[in-house]
């Protein structure tokens, strides 16, 4: 499939042609009470408004459009702040990485429990889960498969059961995660929501959700486990005290994270500072332990936000691409108000309650197309935050239905890098995969859209 940034390129062409054939609209809630839009209030202006292909002072051109995106809003706002605020988390989570105490730690953890039999599976998956949710764990699982499969033999278990502790357990915490930085952060920026809102749904749906998968991950493990008695060597590691307390400092800090989103009602730039913190006491609990010198620690930096600059343009080219169709004000003529009246006019003979969970729906199906997180927000959130003013559901709602989306149908689908990854090195074919989870998939599925149902209910915010 394209990369989500050629995607977004050809969209911008697309909106480019769409502006000598659609007629802006805006929506007039002069008569309605303030807030309120309604269908009803949807008006047209008398002419077409081409784009052109470099910007003046009237209006922005189609070569312009990742400028724009990149330097729209402000600190507080969509695209500049958000794009700053992804920058400076990767870095410092660059830092934590460098270190190696979370990889120590994983490792130390499987020493410590792959004997202990009713632990080991359970920790493990734990463990895999909340690096999922923190930090979006992902392609990294594919190196715990290759260490992890040997072991897994020789207790009696399979390379199914592998993949079920280490990548299914990272993707259904990321999409469960109430804090994850490179998925709620840009979405929730994009949806012009406050940054980590609503956590304590998510933190509901992270409980049950990784309940359900981790009963049917003990169950078929149960149900597959050999009866051989056969050893071989186990893994020995153990944690130093640099990692000890550069673990201790990761866990501080996130800490400090929660509180501040929950308590002190931080935002953008709070959390932002939060993080640079975190990279900062890593950086020198690593230097003082002989870890890492300070160089050390800026390479980690610097390449930590450089694996993140690709979601943060993305950021910036979504929000170029509203701007090129007239921006996200109700009440100024634009191509968006038109696109989301016919939307909303379609779908509005539904429920508000099938409305959300068609939201789930369509992000499920997109993200076999678009299996990147920060991609998947960047061309679906400017269109559904809005849409779900029109339809009667909360823009939190619309990032629920985002998250669980794009999150969970990473366990089944083809174009996940790191699903095949996984199973490769487990040498688990696709089709025998799709075979032993495709009834958890059904579980996840179904648990998924009643959470949606739920946020409709409640008015989720």
């Amino acid at each position: 499939m394209p990369d989500a940034f050629a995607i977004l390129l050809a969209l911008a062409c697309v909106i480019m042609v769409a502006s000598y054939f659609v007629v802006p609209g805006y929506f007039d809630s002069s008569s309605t009470q303030p807030g309120l839009i309604q269908l009803t209030d949807f008006r047209q202006v008398d002419h077409v408004t081409p784009l052109t292909w470099f910007a003046d002072e009237n209006q922005n051109g189609l070569a312009n459009v990742l400028f724009e995106g990149l330097v729209s809003g402000d600190r507080y706002g969509a695209a500049i702040g958000v794009i700053a605020f992804i920058l400076i988390t990767g870095g410092a989570f660059g830092v934590v990485m460098k270190s190696a105490a979370i990889e120590h730690g994983m490792f130390a953890l499987i020493a410590r429990t792959q004997r202990v039999d009713w632990l080991f599976l359970p920790a493990l998956f734990v463990i895999f889960s909340l690096g999922g949710a923190i930090f979006g764990m992902g392609e990294e699982a594919i190196a715990f498969c290759i260490v992890l499969f040997p072991i897994m033999k020789q207790l009696g278990y399979d390379g199914v059961t592998t993949v079920l502790v280490t990548y299914v357990a990272t993707q259904v915490g990321f999409a469960t995660s109430p804090i994850n930085p490179f998925s709620i952060a840009i979405a929730q920026g994009i949806a012009d929501l406050p940054l980590f809102s609503g956590a304590w749904l998510r933190m509901v749906a992270f409980v049950v959700l990784n309940a359900i998968t981790l009963w049917f991950t003990l169950r078929y493990a149960k149900r597959i486990r050999t009866q051989s008695t056969t050893h071989s060597t186990l893994v020995s590691a153990s944690l130093s005290y640099t990692d000890v307390v550069i673990l201790l400092v990761f866990a501080v800090c996130l800490g400090w994270v929660v509180y501040g989103v929950t308590v002190k009602s931080y935002y953008i730039p709070e959390i932002a500072t939060q993080f640079f913190v975190l990279g900062i006491a890593v950086a020198t609990v690593a230097k003082l332990g002989g870890r890492l010198s300070i160089q050390d620690s800026i390479d980690g930096f610097k390449q930590g936000s450089g694996e993140l600059l690709p979601a943060a343009m993305l950021v910036g080219l979504a929000k170029g691409l509203v701007i090129l169709m007239g921006g996200t004000q109700v009440s100024t003529p634009s191509m968006l108000n038109t696109l989301l009246f016919h939307c909303a006019e379609f779908i509005s003979h539904v429920p508000a309650y099938v409305a959300a969970v068609a939201m789930y729906v369509f992000q499920s199906v997109f993200n076999f197309f678009v299996s990147s997180g920060s991609g998947q927000a960047a061309i679906t959130m400017p269109l559904m935050a809005p849409l779900s003013d029109l339809v009667g559901v909360s823009r939190q709602t619309a990032v629920l239905a985002f998250q669980l989306g794009d999150g969970l149908t990473n366990i089944v689908i083809t174009t996940s890098a790191s699903l095949i990854g996984c199973l490769g090195v487990t040498k688990v074919a696709w089709g025998e995969w799709f075979s032993q989870v495709w009834r958890l998939m059904l579980y996840l599925f179904f648990t998924a859209m009643t959470f949606m149902v739920f946020a409709q209910f409640i008015q989720y915010q």
